[in-house]
């Protein structure tokens, strides 16, 4: 779980920097058309948006920006199309490699997508190749600096999460069912506690280790796919040294 806590980390920095230059932007706003879209106009009644909206207002988005991406997804408003898209493959090493997007160009999405995974070393699968080897979970950290352990996973195994762990240097990690985390969350605020990180995201049900050329190449497929417009999310199942690790966020 390390290896996700520290490149989760990496990844929340790239998100700042994103925002700054408007790729995070662009990415919010085609997550919150598709999520009205398929859920309703409704953050109390639609999770996904709701989720899609905090991520608008932690990024500083325009609530008028905000508001028309929802008319867009409802139709109220004219505008590009987006479907969900996702995406399998091999990273270096044999790594398994899950990329969830969102396209209103399949093919062109699929063939970008293709060409980053041969230039860092990996291949772009078939449907259905590594997802069985990731679970969807309910993911939270907390810092490790502002809480006794003893207190935090008292908290936590009484709120009922599924797992609970201090390895991390950082950071308490909390994993739990997907449909738990609000109530979690909501949980340990009212306790006064902050909350570093909460997603839903696929955690791998086992890793694989890397080193060298292997690890550098496997950092850069990472990068390189998070940067594509149309990405959401990108996870995978390496085990990197912490020391190659923070290279990326030098």
């Amino acid at each position: 779980m390390s290896g996700h806590s520290k490149w989760a980390g990496i990844k929340h920095h790239k998100m700042a920097q994103d925002a700054k230059r408007g790729q995070k932007f662009t990415k919010i706003i085609r997550e919150i058309s598709i999520a009205a879209r398929q859920g309703g106009p409704l953050p109390e009644n639609n999770p996904r948006l709701r989720k899609a909206i905090e991520q608008a207002h932690e990024a500083n988005m325009p609530q008028d920006n905000v508001k028309k991406a929802v008319l867009r997804g409802t139709g109220e408003l004219p505008g590009v199309t987006y479907e969900d898209a996702s995406y399998e493959g091999y990273g270096p090493g044999g790594v398994a490699v899950l990329v969830e997007a969102t396209t209103d160009n399949k093919n062109r999405t699929t063939n970008e997508l293709r060409r980053l995974f041969s230039q860092y070393g990996g291949n772009l699968g078939e449907s259905g190749c590594v997802a069985w080897m990731f679970i969807q979970r309910g993911y939270i950290t907390l810092d490790k600096t502002k809480y006794e352990e003893e207190k935090i996973m008292t908290l936590a195994l009484d709120l009922g999460v599924e797992d609970f762990k201090s390895d991390d240097e950082e950071t308490y990690e909390i994993t739990t069912v997907p449909e738990q985390v609000d109530k979690i969350v909501n949980s340990l605020k009212e306790q006064k506690i902050d909350i570093v990180q909460s997603e839903v995201t696929m955690l791998p049900k086992t890793y694989i280790k890397l080193a060298g050329k292997e690890a550098e190449q496997m950092l850069g497929l990472m990068n390189a796919l998070e940067d594509h417009d149309d990405v959401n999310n990108v996870y995978a199942n390496f085990d990197i040294p912490e020391e190659i690790m923070e290279k990326v966020s030098a």
